[in-house]
Parts: structure tokens; sequence; C-alpha cells
């Protein structure tokens, strides 16, 4: 009886030691289930040092860890969708996801210096409406390919949405496909270079307009790439999917990436890409 009560004492003791640590300390990785120490997590740019999966940042974060310090001017900042069409409960979702994610759209843009050359960047968010394209993100990102074709800048666009283009807000939004793709003819035609960075997830009407239209193309490891997910496939019958279908590694084999960077490898490819194509344009 003394045994046990010791052993109930031991197993009370060690359950409130459990319960003083506090929470967020600690992220399980998603891919190889390692528990990961929010500090080294942060250290290593979110890519797990285990097995290197690559968690989603946030486009503010993804910003920060490309632009030089002090160089960042942002573009439109006050451009934003509306509820054109009085969809039920849209203009709710679109104040969760400001709160949320800190940012009024779900693309940043703007203008800075990557390891000193200057650029204009687009980063879209997929925590913001899983970063789909209503009509201010394409507004946005026209705006910001017409701004680095008249000033003469390489543009470097972030795909980080699992959506399309915006429901909420029918052929305002779907316009939006062909208002970027056209933009993106006229940054060519400018002579200005075009790096299209597609993240996890770069999915459906964004990937199939300006996401995929870049002089280069580049994704992170195990991002998934396509039009329709999984789930749809399936739905169309589509059988005998590889293992790898829809990944970095599967898209860029087909031809549809040119290369596959690690998150720590992205800004100095970026700027050695730079500073081949616009040579003195990029100094």
């Amino acid at each position: 009886m003394t045994w046990f009560r010791r052993r109930l004492k031991a197993s009370h003791t060690a359950h409130q030691k459990l319960e003083a640590v506090p929470d967020g300390l600690w992220t399980k990785c998603l891919k190889c289930t390692e528990i990961i120490f929010n500090r080294d997590l942060e250290k290593s740019l979110k890519v797990c040092p285990k097995c290197g999966y690559h968690f989603r940042l946030s486009a503010r974060v993804r910003l920060a860890g490309l632009i030089d310090p002090d160089t960042f001017v942002e573009y439109d900042a006050k451009v934003v969708s509306g509820d054109p069409l009085g969809f039920p409960e849209y203009p709710a979702k679109l104040a969760r996801d400001r709160a949320k994610v800190g940012m009024p759209e779900a693309v940043v843009t703007g203008e800075g210096r990557i390891e000193g050359l200057p650029a204009a960047v687009g980063i879209t968010d997929s925590g913001f409406l899983m970063g789909s394209m209503g009509s201010a993100v394409g507004e946005k990102l026209a705006r910001a390919m017409e701004a680095a074709a008249s000033k003469g800048l390489p543009l470097v666009a972030v795909c980080g949405s699992g959506g399309g283009a915006r429901m909420h807000e029918g052929l305002l939004s779907l316009m939006q496909m062909a208002k970027t793709t056209a933009a993106a003819a006229r940054l060519h035609q400018a002579g200005c270079l075009f790096v299209s960075v597609l993240t996890d997830p770069s999915m459906a009407g964004v990937l199939a307009s300006w996401a995929s239209v870049g002089d280069i193309i580049i994704a992170e490891p195990g991002a998934l790439i396509g039009f329709t997910g999984q789930r749809v496939s399936r739905q169309a019958q589509v059988i005998d999917i590889p293992e790898d279908f829809q990944l970095s590694e599967f898209q860029r084999d087909h031809g549809m990436v040119d290369m596959v960077v690690a998150r720590g490898d992205l800004k100095p490819t970026l700027a050695r890409l730079i500073s081949f194509f616009h040579g003195e344009k990029g100094a």
C-alpha cells in the first residue's frame, strides 16, 4: 500500500510539472512528427532540422527574410476588396483574416533591395482566405508589375495561394487572371526579369495565371503545386497518381518548375539571378 501511495504521489508530481510547461514552446513537424523547440524552428527559417519540411510562412515574415532591412517601400497599402455582390458573410471573413494576418489584403507589394540589388516584390499569404485572388489582390499585383516595368526593376512574386479566383467577388475576381497575365506580358516586353517563387500551396487560378508565367520559376522543396488538389482529382476518377504527384520535385522533373531551392538559399539565389539578368540595371 505504501508503494502504491509513493507511485501515485510521483505520478501526481510529474503531472503538475507537465502542466507547468507553458504552451507554445514546441511544434511537431507535419511530415516526420519530430518535436521541435520553437526557438530552433525560428532560427532555421521554419524548416524542420530533421527532414527538411518547409512550414508555411506569413507574407510579412517571408518579406522580412527576402528584403534587406530598412529598404522596403510598400505599394498600394490602402487597396482592399469590397463586397460588390453582397456575398453572405464575406465582410466578416475579410475582417477576421485582416485581424488574423495583420494585413489589409492577401498580398503585400512594394519595392526594396535583395542583397543590395533593387527589386519589386509581391507576396501572397495563404492565411488570408487561402491567398485567393480577389479584385484587390489582382489590382495590387498588376500595379506592382507596371511599376517594375516603368522603373526597369526585376520583379519577384511569391505565391502562397491555395485558392483561385475569389468566388465572393464573381467575375470581378475571375478577370484578375487575365489582368495579371497581361501585366506580366508588358513586364516582359519592357525587358524586366520576372521570377515567380512557388511555395506551399500554389494552386488553382493563381497558378493558372501570373504564378506560372515568370521568366524563371522557382519552387520551395515539397510545395504542393497544381491546378486541382488530389481530392478533386480522385472525384474526377484520376487513378494511379504517383506518390509525389504535384509536389515541387515532381513539377521540376516534368518541366513546370525550373529549380527547387531551399528556403535558406532563396535570397542569395534571387540576388544571383537579378545580377546576371539585369546587369547594371540591377546595380
